[in-house]
């Protein structure tokens, strides 16, 4: 804390100095002045917590200061101290506010017993000021919170009571007309993804405009995420240019573009909604391949028909089957072609298009056990490809979707060759289980439903042998096992590992090991 000795004899404010237990008190200042002139100038610069002050100096007294500071410099707490034990003295300093009244010579106690009750009331009343500027800061940022609540309840044709149109600064009018204002990804980003800062600022832009022509108020739509309403009372013959305005200060301030449809206008509160609908559907139609402007109006509504991503599902299959990116250049320029037909593209249609490629790709992602991660924003996906003029970068978003698909037949491929891969494997314990009859490539065909000439060579490939020669082998190295049971006759080992012709299975035998059967068994038995 700070102090400050006005007096114009020196040993007066030393011995003030002196006196004072400043250090216990929490002041670690001391300034002094001489008058009541140069104290002003050090009270402007210091903004001292304690003012001593004497009564009669010369340029400017006692009375003159404790009144310039009861208007200028209200929170600080005043000590009068004076020579003259004047009623008319202590009359004033009661009147200015003043703590107390101390007469000189000062007395070390009194001095410090109203040092004490002074530092005590300044610290009660900063308490208090700070707590009233911090409820008075939280009622500032609740007020656009409750604003946006409040508004949003009107549109929605919630009644809502007069004074709150006061409040908020709404007039009531025989008409009204709403606009819609998009706030898009690109702008969320333009301010480090702060959302809430994002429409702090927007809206400030936009009331501020507002205000000056007393037409309107905007506010954030709390139904639907990306909108900021405007509801205009007033001024209809300026609503485009106002909103030219609006427009144009945020793109040329800010570099965002927030694009902006106008609704019908109507004659009671409670059809409000209607007009937002109608600015809705405005902004939906609005053709977002549109270079310029960003400010729409359509008082007659046209139906935009939208065209079906799905009836496209036949040549995309043909695609996919091809298994290559260039087998979808035809379907993909006939796509852009046919929605981007005389340069118009809808936001509607844009949104509509992706809504069903998702729904596509999840289709084509489950057919092969692929898995599959997207936003189900459909917004945000599509927000990505609007520069900060507002217009849709149809080239980009093209090239993007090419390297989705592109990455998604990679991944068949891959999981295609895992999954064959598998397969083989499985074939050979499928003919491990079955060796002991005759298992026809036909069959093993029907039972992995993978190609007879698909299977031979990719067996092939993987152990080096044909089926057949595979299946022989299994038989003999099964024959050699049962041969070393002496009790079993040839022609049952031969029946039991899939041979009805003992001779033919002595001749395949002699052919792989190099020893008949026999041979082989004796062999094994003098070992």
């Amino acid at each position: 804390m700070k102090v400050l000795i006005v007096d114009d004899e020196k040993h007066v404010r030393d011995g003030i100095k002196l006196l004072g237990e400043w250090e216990q008190n929490g002041i670690n200042e001391i300034f002094e002045a001489v008058n009541g002139e140069e104290a002003i100038g050090l009270i402007q610069t210091i903004k001292p917590e304690i003012i001593f002050s004497d009564m009669k100096m010369p340029k400017m007294d006692g009375t003159q200061l404790l009144e310039w500071i009861k208007d200028n410099q209200p929170n600080s707490k005043t000590i009068v101290v004076t020579g003259y034990d004047d009623y008319h003295y202590m009359r004033k300093a009661i009147h200015f506010g003043s703590i107390d009244y101390l007469l000189k010579p000062i007395d070390p106690e009194i001095l410090n017993q109203t040092l004490v009750k002074a530092v005590a009331e300044w610290k009660k009343e900063e308490a208090d000021r700070q707590r009233k500027e911090s409820s008075s800061q939280l009622i500032n940022e609740m007020k656009p919170v409750y604003r946006d609540r409040k508004l949003t309840q009107l549109l929605n044709s919630e009644s809502m009571k007069e004074n709150l149109y006061e409040e908020f600064g709404f007039q009531l009018s025989q008409n009204y007309l709403v606009a819609l204002v998009r706030i898009n990804g690109r702008t969320i980003e333009a301010f480090q993804g702060d959302r809430d800062l994002a429409y702090f600022t927007v809206l400030n832009v936009i009331n501020e405009i507002l205000l000056e022509n007393e037409c309107g108020i905007g506010f954030r739509y709390l139904s639907n995420k990306g909108e900021i309403v405007i509801i205009f009372w007033n001024k209809f013959d300026l609503i485009d240019e106002l909103l030219g305005r609006i427009y144009t200060t945020a793109r040329n301030v800010m570099e965002i573009s927030c694009p902006i449809s106008i609704g019908k206008p109507v004659n009671q509160s409670f059809k409000l909604i209607d007009s937002y609908h109608h600015a809705k559907q405005v902004l939906l139609n609005s053709n977002i391949l549109e270079k310029t402007k960003r400010v729409y109006r359509q008082d007659v509504l046209q139906p935009d028909a939208l065209r079906n991503l799905m009836a496209y599902s036949s040549s995309i299959e043909l695609a996919v089957q091809a298994g290559k990116i260039e087998a979808f250049e035809d379907v993909i320029n006939q796509i852009v072609n046919d929605y981007t037909e005389n340069g118009y593209l809808s936001l509607n249609q844009l949104l509509h298009f992706e809504n069903e490629y998702l729904v596509i790709s999840r289709k084509w992602y489950k057919t092969y056990n692929l898995p599959f991660k997207a936003t189900d924003n459909i917004e945000k996906r599509v927000d990505l490809f609007f520069c900060k003029n507002g217009t849709f970068q149809l080239e980009k978003y093209i090239e993007r979707k090419k390297r989705e698909i592109s990455v998604f037949l990679k991944k068949v491929r891959r999981s295609t060759q895992e999954k064959h891969s598998n397969i083989i494997y499985e074939i050979e314990k499928y003919l491990q289980a079955n060796f002991d009859r005759d298992v026809k490539l036909q069959e093993i065909s029907e039972h992995f439903y993978i190609s007879r000439e698909y299977i031979s060579r990719k067996f092939k490939q993987e152990f080096n042998v044909n089926i057949s020669d595979y299946v022989v082998k299994i038989r003999i190295e099964k024959a050699k096992s049962l041969l070393k049971n002496s009790q079993l006759k040839i022609y049952e080992i031969a029946n039991m590992i899939g041979y009805q012709d003992d001779k033919y299975f002595r001749k395949v035998f002699k052919k792989v090991v190099g020893v008949t059967p026999n041979e082989y068994r004796a062999e094994y038995v003098n070992q």
